[in-house]
């Protein structure tokens, strides 16, 4: 099938049929993803634009991947003040158009951490949550994210993105927790009660 300089292409295809394998392989945690999950997969398969053209918000609705670090010896995990956001959230970044998820996480991580990025083997280069949010402030718009889960020891995290972010911390899951929703990510701790129950499936078996 080919285009006659509508917004979509053939080459539009491919990473369409990418994008649906990926948010497929996801096993929800709960209503709230599975919903997310069911809307991620219409937006795709309906053509919409998916990847972010111009900053802040357009297309309103976008891809990003998101990368959680966690310090399997610890139990810790990584997270970001982010001044835009004036929240504390994971990194990550928005998907460049015709990119890979994963190649987005790969290259957020060296700019944001300085690091390269070692997938956790709890979930290979695959992402393990998704979500559906609308941003808040000026430009405010929808962010279609990717959750990667990255493993990396917290002492070779030494530098960050001091453009983007005020701060790193390292919290165990249980302090993630015991933060309020209202200083983190929306679905932080969400994703929090699902990797613990992951990680610990994975120890028990």
């Amino acid at each position: 099938m080919t285009s006659t300089g509508g917004p979509f292409t053939e080459h539009d295809d491919q990473p369409r049929a990418r994008l649906l394998e990926l948010v497929g392989a996801i096993e929800p945690w709960d209503d709230l993803e599975r919903t997310h999950l069911k809307t991620a997969t219409r937006w795709i398969a309906g053509g919409a634009p998916v990847y972010r053209v111009r900053k802040p918000d357009v297309p309103a609705m976008h891809l990003v991947s998101y990368f959680v670090v966690l310090d399997d010896t610890s139990g810790q995990l990584l997270l970001v003040a982010h001044r835009k956001a004036g929240l504390w959230l994971p990194a990550g970044g928005h998907v460049e158009p015709e990119e890979d998820p994963w190649a987005a996480v790969v290259r957020e991580c060296r700019e944001e951490l300085g690091i390269q990025a070692t997938a956790s083997q709890i979930t290979g280069e695959l992402p393990f949550f998704l979500t559906v949010t609308e941003t808040r402030g000026q430009g405010a718009h929808t962010d279609v994210s990717l959750w990667y889960l990255l493993d990396a020891d917290a002492d070779t995290v030494t530098s960050y993105d001091q453009d983007e972010f005020d701060a790193i911390r390292w919290l165990t899951g249980e302090q993630v927790l015991g933060e309020s929703d209202e200083l983190l990510d929306p679905h932080m701790h969400r994703f929090t009660r699902k990797l613990q129950h992951a990680r610990a499936g994975r120890h028990c078996g």
